[in-house]
């Protein structure tokens, strides 16, 4: 049934095939049937004068048959003359008007509601206009609540979720359905350095405020490269390049929209610092791999999210960065490596995997995008200052119980280097604090990763990258190093 109606849609819209309108069907009906009867009785009457009258010669039956002709001809002339007449005033203008008025309506003429046809017209007519009217108010007024109810759809949950999920769960038959498809993406996975520290010393309002800012400057950021904000997590960013559709520069794409974040969070602090507020420094983790994509949940409770190996890889990934960092997985890597300059790969150990996990951190990024990551100061360069702390290891967000001393050596705006009494291994989370108190200040934790170790003199020396340190203690390590300096 809806084949044929497409058919018929199809037939009637391409130019040439529309057919024959009520005019022609009509009057040519009618003179065809009339012309068929009237034949039908002059061979009747030739054949019955022939066989009832002897005397008739061929001439008369001749002359018979003209006169029956000529008279068949005026009887076809007066009625169809009379009948087009008729038929045009009380049918066919009626119809001709609705049909044109249903063409205008087509181009999107809502004025074409209302139309009216002349008193005299057949009493069926007349009932067709006035159910069309009735009909198509219904129609437009369902139209526009479901216009109304469609846009506000996209507008509310365009927030939560990407507007082209929406889009594609909107317009799929089947895209309120739990399930998922297969596919090969790649994801983005960026996170604050230090956050839960900084949220304690804030008050709540202003926090929101503050991380809103934040992720409002992130997310159009991302939407520009053409990504998927699937989850915001506090502050945590989880993006994904290749849904609802998949294009080969999704990992490229990932890429520059990574430096292009770390890029703009550096704008984006100095904004922060003339306000009085903390610099953050955000970590970015990237992998490419296959997931499911797709509702998750249940019929009572679901989400459109991405599930898989490759989004805890990406996760691990991040969670070895530092501050200022976007580092690419190997299988990221090995599809745009020809298009980015990277550091050397660095290899971690991570719990739970097989292997050893590989990752890049990206540098540059080459043509179309042409976006390189903005230098920051060398962690060697700082202020000679000689500071005794303790400190503990942080493995998976858990404190080790056993302290280690150290002293600093030198410090600078988010870096120390410290000789720790025995070796930490590189990208080792630590948390310190100093072991003395400054006219009655007392330093609060500092959190930092291990981003190397050296031995100096038969001492461990450590390059360390601070990813927490509340602005009090800041402000008097930032002062120190002035003095020194």
């Amino acid at each position: 049934m809806d084949n044929n109606t497409d058919n018929n849609e199809a037939k009637l819209d391409a130019p040439g095939k529309q057919g024959e309108g009520v005019r022609q069907v009509l009057l040519k009906g009618i003179f065809w049937r009339i012309l068929i009867i009237e034949s039908i009785l002059l061979v009747w009457s030739l054949g019955y004068r022939a066989l009832t009258d002897y005397n008739a010669q061929p001439v008369d039956l001749f002359w018979y048959a003209v006169r029956i002709t000529v008279l068949v001809a005026i009887i076809i002339l007066f009625v169809v003359v009379t009948f087009r007449r008729f038929l045009t005033a009380k049918i066919i203008v009626p119809l001709e008007e609705i049909s044109a008025s249903n063409r205008r309506l087509k181009g999107s003429d809502s004025t074409e509601i209302d139309m009216n046809v002349s008193d005299d017209a057949p009493m069926e007519i007349r009932e067709i206009v006035a159910t069309r009217k009735d009909m198509l108010a219904t129609l437009f007024k369902v139209s526009e609540e479901r216009l109304r109810l469609v846009n506000f759809i996209r507008d509310m949950f365009g927030r939560y979720l990407s507007k082209k999920v929406v889009d594609n769960i909107l317009e799929s038959p089947e895209g309120h359905k739990i399930g998922g498809q297969r596919k090969t993406v790649t994801i983005l996975i960026s996170d604050i350095r230090g956050f839960t520290r900084l949220s304690e010393t804030m008050d709540p309002e202003t926090m929101v405020r503050f991380l809103n800012r934040y992720l409002e400057v992130m997310a159009k950021i991302i939407i520009e490269y053409d990504g998927i904000i699937d989850e915001i997590q506090g502050d945590s960013i989880l993006a994904v390049f290749g849904v609802p559709d998949k294009n080969e520069t999704d990992p490229l794409r990932a890429a520059a929209c990574a430096v292009a974040m770390q890029n703009a969070l550096d704008e984006l602090n100095h904004t922060f610092i003339r306000e009085g507020y903390p610099a953050l420094e955000m970590g970015i983790g990237i992998n490419t791999g296959s997931v499911v994509v797709g509702n998750i949940g249940s019929e009572v409770r679901m989400k459109y999210a991405v599930v898989g190996s490759a989004v805890n890889t990406a996760a691990r990934i991040e969670s070895n960065t530092v501050g200022g960092q976007v580092m690419i997985g190997e299988s990221t890597y090995d599809l745009i490596k020809n298009m980015v300059d990277c550091e050397a790969p660095q290899v971690f150990m991570m719990k739970g995997l097989r292997k050893p996990l590989v990752a890049y951190a990206v540098q540059r990024i080459g043509p179309p995008y042409n976006i390189e990551l903005k230098s920051r100061p060398e962690i060697e360069t700082g202020v000679h200052m000689n500071l005794p702390f303790r400190c503990w290891k942080v493995l998976d967000k858990k404190i080790d119980d056993d302290a280690v001393s150290g002293e600093t050596i030198m410090l600078s705006d988010n870096a120390i280097t410290a000789a720790i009494a025995y070796p930490i291994e590189p990208l080792t989370d630590i948390k310190l604090i100093f072991d003395f108190c400054v006219e009655a200040h007392c330093f609060e934790d500092i959190y930092a990763k291990v981003l190397s170790v050296n031995e100096k003199d038969g001492i461990p020396v450590h390059q360390l990258q601070i990813t927490s340190i509340v602005p009090k203690d800041r402000a008097i390590l930032d002062q120190w190093m002035k003095y020194a300096s």
